[in-house]
C-alpha cells in the first residue's frame, strides 16, 4: 500500500460509521459535567483510523477534543482496555513524556453504550509511511533520531516514580505475552487457524532468552502512532497506548525495529528501501543508538525478539479478522490489514528459523 493510499484510508475524520453511533446529546451533557472548561454545542466526527478502539473528533466552537471508546458488541476478555490507556497517558503526561493531555474517563457504559475517555486534540503532522515522506535526507535522519530518543526515554522512566508500579506484572514478560497472544489466537475460532502461527506458538516458549528487565512499554511504537511538529523533528504526542504495560524494553524496541524487516505493504515496514539515499540510519546504527541511550552493550538474540513481535503483530491482526467475522471491526479498512496475515505469519516463522 502506498503512502498516498494509507493517508487516504486512515487519515482524517468524517461521518460516524454504521454501528458506531451514540447519543451525542447525552455525551455533551456528560462532558459539561466532567471536563473543565467544556462548552458546547458539540458536533462529532469519527476518525478513519482506530483498528481496535473507535476514535472520534469532538468539535466545539472553542476547542476540539478526541474520544476513544470501546467498540460495541461482544468483546474478548481483556481487550480494548481504554481505562488503561487513560491511566498511562495521564501518568506519562505528568512525567513530561509527549502524550495528549487526558481530561476525563467514563467507565459507565450507560452514557454512550461503552466506556470511553477524553483527551486533547493535538494538531501536527502524522507520517503514514515509515520512510517519513516529504522530508529531505538530513531532516529524515533527525526525525529517526528523535524516534530513537523517544522510545529510549520511555524505557528510562521509573514506573514506580510515575505511579505505574502496578501497571503490569514485572518479570517473565515474554512468557506471559506468548501465553496471552497464543491463547487469544487459539480461542478466536471465528478467525480460523494458520500453520505458521501454530508453529510459532510452539516454538517461542522454548527459545526465550535468559535475563529479564521491566519498563513501561508502549506496545505499538511506530511512526504513524506519533504526532510530529509541523516543521521540526519533534514529537508532540505518542498515540495509541492500548497495548502498553510493564514489560521488557527490548520487546518494545524490537517491535519498533520491525520496520527494517517488513515489506512496505505491511503497515510500518520499509524493507528494500534505499536507506542511504533516504537518510534513514542502518538497522545496525539504529540499534547502536538505542543501546547507547539505554546503557547497553548490544542486543543478543535479536531474531527471537523480532520473530516474537511478528507473531504478536500477527495475533493482533488475527483478532481483527475475528472481529470482522463477528461484525465488530472498528475500521472499514480492517479487511485490507487482515489480507497480509498469512504473509506476516510466514515472515515470523522464517525469521525464527534464520
Amino acid at each position: 500500500m502506498s503512502k498516498d493510499d494509507r493517508e487516504q484510508r486512515f487519515a482524517g475524520s468524517g461521518a460516524i460509521r454504521e454501528g458506531h453511533g451514540f447519543d451525542a446529546m447525552r455525551l455533551e451533557t456528560w462532558l459539561a459535567e466532567h471536563v473543565n472548561g467544556f462548552e458546547g454545542p458539540l458536533s462529532v466526527e469519527q476518525f478513519k483510523g482506530g483498528q481496535s478502539n473507535p476514535t472520534y473528533k469532538l468539535i466545539t466552537p472553542g476547542k476540539t477534543y478526541v474520544m476513544r471508546r470501546k467498540p460495541p458488541g461482544l468483546l474478548l476478555k481483556g481487550a480494548h482496555a481504554i481505562e488503561r490507556e487513560y491511566r498511562v497517558i495521564s501518568a506519562l503526561g505528568d512525567a513530561g513524556f509527549p502524550v495528549a493531555q487526558a481530561y476525563a474517563l467514563c467507565e459507565d457504559a450507560e452514557v454512550i453504550g461503552t466506556p470511553f475517555y477524553i483527551m486533547d486534540m493535538v494538531d501536527g503532522r502524522i507520517f503514514w509511511d515509515s520512510t517519513l515522506p516529504g522530508l529531505n535526507p538530513a531532516d529524515r535522519a533527525q526525525h529517526f533520531d528523535t524516534m530513537n530518543a523517544t522510545i529510549a526515554r520511555l524505557h528510562s522512566i521509573d514506573p514506580e516514580a510515575a505511579g505505574l508500579a502496578d501497571y503490569g506484572r514485572p518479570g517473565n514478560y515474554f512468557e506471559r505475552q506468548i501465553t496471552r497472544w497464543s491463547r487469544q489466537y487459539e480461542q478466536d475460532e471465528a478467525a480460523g487457524r494458520l500453520a505458521d502461527m501454530d508453529w510459532m506458538a510452539r516454538w517461542l516458549p522454548d527459545h526465550i532468552p535468559a535475563g529479564d528487565e521491566t519498563a513501561v512499554v508502549h506496545g505499538d511504537f511506530r511512526a504513524d502512532n506519533m504526532i510530529w511538529h509541523a516543521t521540526e523533528p519533534r514529537i508532540l504526542a505518542v498515540l495509541d497506548w492500548e497495548l502498553s504495560t510493564l514489560g521488557h524494553p527490548l520487546g518494545d524496541f524490537t517491535y519498533h525495529l520491525m520496520m527494517y524487516h517488513l515489506p512496505p505493504h505491511i503497515i510500518g515496514g520499509f524493507k528494500g528501501a534505499d536507506l542511504h539515499a533516504l537518510g534513514i540510519p542502518s538497522e545496525q546504527d539504529y540499534v547502536a543508538a538505542y543501546c547507547h541511550r539505554t546503557g547497553r552493550a548490544g542486543i543478543d538474540n535479536l531474531n527471537f525478539y523480532l520473530s516474537f513481535n511478528m507473531f504478536r503483530f500477527a495475533a493482533i491482526i488475527h483478532g481483527i479478522k475475528g472481529r470482522i467475522a463477528r461484525g465488530t471491526a472498528a475500521s472499514p479498512e480492517a479487511a485490507n490489514l487482515v489480507a497480509v496475515l498469512p504473509e506476516l505469519a510466514a515472515i515470523a516463522r522464517g525469521t525464527a528459523q534464520s
